[in-house]
């Protein structure tokens, strides 16, 4: 059965997203669009770029993480120069490594700019922080006077990507000039099910969504805030669940795979085999559960759907 899939962010917690589209692939799931944000637009790029669960598990097993903590090089005493970056960068770590990584594995399967795949297949969001708006790539392109076809699919997924404080932000100019700098998608709607499923359309296709939360409110911890420090983690927190829980508990979530994965940070770029194991395991246990009686829902002929795609 085609599908077409969303994947919420959620850093390093991401890694349970392959266990859970391994689980959809054994059943005989594939993805004709797809879309993202922050790891979310990792995900979705690289299933658009032909890769399977299982090559998606090779490539993060031999991976370093902390390759991508790319610092400049100074001769300044490092905790100085950490704050002199984000007052002047705003942000830590470059996201150069992350970006050219990316690129290199999309590249592997002919990918470059958004005019190597079909026309609508792959939406990432980002959010522009100048302007105060949500931006979908490719589609907003054009108002930066940058044409979608000539535009690199890995920058794109770098954008997504740019925590705030951690990687520096990327900055784009609209057509007369003025400057915006882009930033993690996850500020705005970390989990976009909104791109495919919509109440006043009626669906081409099946759309499952992989949400690494809990869409239930009660469920979602509250935050002691007592210090700077506290305040950061609550602030990403509600940033990342509370919009998208919203949009959730308004709509029917007979559609997501919700896999709450609390006792890993989204930064934490330190995980031992164990631990990326053990998300692998809770993505492809949460998504076996749900996809037996998901699919027998949707199984064709269904009259909620427009063709038999």
């Amino acid at each position: 059965m085609r599908i077409d899939g969303v994947f919420s962010g959620g850093g390093i917690k991401a890694l349970s997203l392959i266990g859970a589209v391994e689980a959809a692939e054994n059943r005989g799931l594939s993805f004709e669009r797809v879309a993202g944000t922050s790891a979310g637009a990792l995900m979705a790029a690289l299933i658009k770029a032909g890769y399977t669960a299982g090559e998606m598990k090779d490539i993060i097993d031999k991976l370093d993480f902390r390759k991508f903590l790319d610092t400049s090089k100074t001769i300044v005493p490092v905790p100085f120069m950490n704050w002199l970056k984000l007052y002047w960068k705003l942000g830590l770590f470059k996201g150069d490594y992350l970006e050219n990584w990316v690129a290199s594995l999309l590249a592997a399967r002919g990918i470059v700019t958004f005019a190597d795949i079909p026309y609508g297949s792959l939406k990432i969001i980002a959010s522009d922080i100048s302007r105060g708006r949500l931006i979908v790539l490719p589609d907003d392109l054009e108002e930066y006077g940058l044409l979608p076809e000539r535009f690199p699919v890995a920058r794109a997924v770098r954008m997504s990507c740019s925590l705030p404080y951690f990687f520096y932000p990327i900055k784009l100019f609209n057509r007369v000039g003025q400057k915006s700098l882009i930033v993690d998608g996850g500020v705005l709607s970390n989990f976009p099910m909104w791109l495919f499923q919509r109440k006043d359309r009626v669906p081409v296709r099946p759309v499952l969504g992989f949400q690494l939360s809990s869409y239930i409110n009660d469920h979602i911890p509250t935050h002691n805030v007592k210090n700077a420090v506290q305040l950061f983690k609550a602030l990403f927190e509600t940033m990342m669940q509370a919009h998208d829980n919203r949009y959730i508990d308004s709509h029917d979530a007979r559609d997501i795979i919700f896999m709450p994965v609390k006792h890993v940070s989204v930064i934490d770029f330190q995980l031992s085999s164990e631990a990326k194991n053990e998300l692998y395991t809770i993505g492809h246990d949460r998504a076996e559960q749900f996809l037996q009686s998901w699919i027998a829902s949707k199984r064709y002929p269904n009259p909620a759907y427009k063709n038999r795609a």
